[in-house]
């Protein structure tokens, strides 16, 4: 790994469809193939060894994110939840963030992947892999009918919630310090979400449930916990992050975890600064692994919606992550573990092969 730009990233979260679809819609997508402001593009794709991943789409709440990021560089802050969103106002934004995802399929920019077999057949031949994921189920109506169109479009990975509440349940406030331990679980809808996405085959990312939701996933759905994007609260204390009763769940379930690179989850103070060593996200992969276990760790950057630490700003930084690896102690078995093989490994056992 001379150039440490192998094993490819499979990446566990990315909001580059909503920076798109702010951006133009369709008439950016251009922009994808031809090199962007922003984290994720083909051409810094390449430079980084960046081999695809899980690709949100995501309603955004009217918000003023100068005035919540300068919240969150201050040493404690509590955020309020920003107000549930209609399935009405929600339904047309997934659909546009959709039709762009398949846009960029259309133009060869990527392949929405369907199947752990179709995962692995891009990553082998070098062409970028989407895995079709909401996050925040607002589009999803009570009778659950959007899920089973979407699903047959290519979802095959879910949040029930973002941080503020949909008819499924609850998410965690933006707040520091303080646990996930906030508010009710989930509803009845949320309940028949997780047995009809058992049954489809469509995996429950934990990310922004509160813990009381967690633990009413824990408790009736059959398949691998995963949180996509999230990190240890014993290291950093946010509302946003995983205790270590949480983490032992998601162990004993053979599920996942995949690193959060916002800077406001890696630091110790919870502040939303960039100056964060590659060291501190060392600590935390440290500590999942000593956790979950070698299989059960892996990258959730959450490129193109959040801030990062300055050395991994855009996927094209990639290589800088895997050679601190390497100077850590992980051998190249782990490494590609950590990159890709666990993502393929939770997959193949949440969809099948």
């Amino acid at each position: 790994m001379t150039d440490h730009k192998t094993p490819v990233v499979l990446d566990g979260h990315n909001d580059v469809l909503l920076k798109l679809y702010r951006a133009g819609g369709l008439s950016a997508s251009e922009s994808f193939l031809t090199g962007r402001d922003g984290a994720i593009d083909a051409i810094s794709a390449k430079a980084g060894g960046f081999g695809g991943g899980f690709f949100a789409v995501y309603v955004p709440s009217p918000s003023n994110l100068e005035l919540k990021f300068e919240e969150m560089s201050k040493a404690s802050y509590a955020l309020p939840l920003p107000d549930p969103i209609d399935w009405e106002d929600a339904f047309p934004v997934v659909m546009a963030q959709a039709a762009i995802l398949f846009d960029l399929e259309k133009r060869g920019a990527l392949t929405v992947c369907r199947t752990a077999a179709d995962l692995r057949a891009a990553l082998g031949a070098g062409k970028m892999a989407a895995i079709f994921h909401i996050e925040g189920a607002e589009a999803i109506d009570a009778d659950l009918h959007t899920l089973e169109v979407l699903y047959q479009a290519g979802l095959r990975s879910i949040g029930p919630v973002w941080s503020r509440s949909t008819i499924f349940g609850h998410g965690v406030p933006f707040r520091f310090p303080s646990s996930p331990d906030i508010g009710s679980g989930l509803t009845d809808h949320g309940l028949r979400l997780v047995k009809r996405c058992n049954e489809l085959g469509i995996m429950l990312d934990l990310s922004h449930l509160n813990e009381a939701g967690f633990w009413d996933v824990a408790r009736h759905s059959s398949q691998p916990l995963v949180a996509t994007h999230s990190n240890a609260h014993a290291i950093c204390p946010h509302s946003r992050n995983l205790t270590d009763k949480q983490l032992a769940a998601i162990r004993e379930s053979d599920g996942m975890v995949g690193l959060n690179f916002a800077v406001a989850f890696l630091r110790d103070d919870g502040r939303m600064l960039a100056d964060v060593p590659l060291e501190q996200m060392l600590r935390h992969l440290d500590h999942l692994i000593e956790h979950l276990g070698e299989d059960r760790v892996g990258l959730g950057s959450d490129y193109d919606g959040a801030v990062v630490p300055e050395d991994v700003t855009s996927c094209a930084g990639l290589p800088k992550l895997r050679q601190a690896m390497a100077k850590h102690g992980y051998d190249d078995a782990l490494i590609a573990k950590l990159c890709h093989e666990n993502w393929l490994r939770v997959l193949e056992k949440t969809w099948g092969s």
